[in-house]
């Protein structure tokens, strides 16, 4: 029984802009968790059949779907909660096709699939195994290819690879056509109602105690279409009427160093640090 599953759902082939450039973004994530300090852990890509992913490394593997190309993948083509509904239903049963292959996981980590996490996290949960699970509060935006990290202290509510939730706490289907829509959607389609869901439960979260992951920002390929760190909070109009605000910006901004490609960008040529 693995400590930590991490589970990465890949869109249908059809909704990518740019099928190289996701399945190289792919390529950088699965070596970041495999940078893992503890051992006790695996990975698992969703991905529709016929769609080509790259060689994946000891402790991978892959679960083939056949879910149809989300038709408002693309922000614009709907209203935006039509937008985000179908987002969440396309993802959320990804995942719970990838969970169902892992039901003995003692955790589950939901990572997108060009971002990175901490190498430190599958041992906090070996030193916390009885814990709900964790919200990733505290994380760092990168700019695709740059030189700076930016802090974001609110990080949970902006990037979904954000959450450690023990395995029971979901409460898993025994089969996939058990699951309701609705239930999809909101446990696991979405990164931002779990947490609350969890805490009336009484199962709340807690506060991982350190930097867990990094969103990755202004790339071509982002669903999010996240703008760039010097547009959104050095170049945004709100920010540069507020010098204050600017300054505590500034502050928040660290030079990408050897610690933070260690811990966080693993170990590839294709690395992006």
């Amino acid at each position: 029984m693995p400590l930590v599953t991490f589970i990465i759902p890949v869109r249908h082939q059809d909704n990518a802009r740019d099928w190289s450039r996701l399945k190289a973004n792919l390529t950088q994530t699965v070596a970041s968790i495999s940078n893992q300090t503890n051992g006790d852990w695996r990975g698992i890509i969703v991905a529709n059949e016929g769609a080509d992913l790259p060689d994946l490394p000891e402790k991978f593997s892959a679960v083939r779907v056949t879910f149809p190309p989300n038709d408002l993948h693309e922000l614009g083509k709907g209203s935006k909660e039509d937008f985000l509904d179908a987002f969440r239903a396309d993802k959320g049963r990804r995942v719970l096709s990838g969970m169902l292959t892992a039901a003995d996981s003692r955790f589950f980590m939901i990572v997108d699939d060009d971002d990175f996490v901490s190498s430190r996290i599958v041992q906090h949960a070996s030193e916390n195994r009885d814990a709900n699970g964790w919200t990733i509060d505290h994380g760092y935006i990168w700019d695709d290819g740059g030189n700076f990290l930016f802090g974001h202290d609110d990080f949970s509510h902006l990037c979904g690879t954000s959450l450690i939730i023990r395995a029971d706490l979901y409460e898993l289907p025994g089969r996939f056509e058990d699951a309701s829509l609705d239930w999809i959607k909101s446990m696991l389609g979405s990164h931002v109602r779990i947490a609350n869901i969890l805490s009336q439960r009484g199962a709340p979260l807690t506060k991982l105690p350190f930097r867990g992951a990094v969103y990755r920002v202004a790339h071509g390929g982002s669903h999010s279409q996240a703008p760039s760190l010097l547009r959104q909070y050095f170049l945004n109009r709100g920010v540069l009427t507020k010098p204050r605000r600017w300054l505590r910006n500034l502050r928040k901004l660290r030079v990408l160093g050897e610690n933070h490609r260690r811990e966080f960008f693993g170990k590839t040529r294709s690395n992006p640090a």
